[in-house]
């Protein structure tokens, strides 16, 4: 999981959700990957999918049996999917996602008895520490985000004020 939130640093400084993943067969780490669907303009470019997409073309096979994967955050139901294509044995998670989990937080994609592949899951893995990444990621947007209204309130409130001197000074 250290690797995987190692994704999720890199992940952080390229100014995307922090999420990180880590794919291994038995000892050997196979793959990473991290969230980038901002700059990648790509909706499927989650940690997940970036790590399996890594992995299929490392092992030249779209089946990853016998693979864990290690993330930052509970996959969705789209990361689910996929997981459950490429035939990976277990799934490993730290932070529960309350809005779009597909582990049980949302749904539990897993737990489907109809369907043709089960994989194992372990939810909580250092759940504090991938939870407080994410948190404070979006602490520091939010931030960001209102220091910029004020920074334009002001400069409205600037401009504003230098047009009024303007008018009273051509009257």
């Amino acid at each position: 999981m250290a690797l995987a939130q190692a994704a999720a640093d890199e992940a952080r400084a390229a100014g995307e959700v922090p999420v990180g993943a880590v794919l291994v067969l038995g000892d050997e780490v196979i793959a990473k990957g991290f969230n980038h669907p901002i700059g990648g303009h790509d909706p499927s470019a989650h940690a997940e999918m970036a790590a399996l997409r890594a992995a299929a073309q490392k092992l030249e096979n779209y089946r990853l049996p016998g693979c864990e994967l290690y993330v930052t955050l509970e996959p969705c139901l789209m990361c689910a999917g996929a997981i459950m294509h490429a035939r990976i044995a277990r799934v490993v998670f730290g932070a529960r996602d309350p809005k779009t989990g597909a582990c049980g937080s949302v749904v539990d994609a897993f737990a489907n008895p109809q369907l043709n592949h089960h994989t194992t899951v372990t939810g909580g893995v250092l759940e504090d520490e991938c939870g407080a990444a994410l948190r404070s990621f979006f602490a520091d947007r939010r931030r960001a985000a209102r220091e910029a209204r004020a920074a334009a309130a002001l400069k409205n409130e600037s401009d504003t004020d230098a047009s009024r001197s303007d008018n009273s000074q051509t009257s």
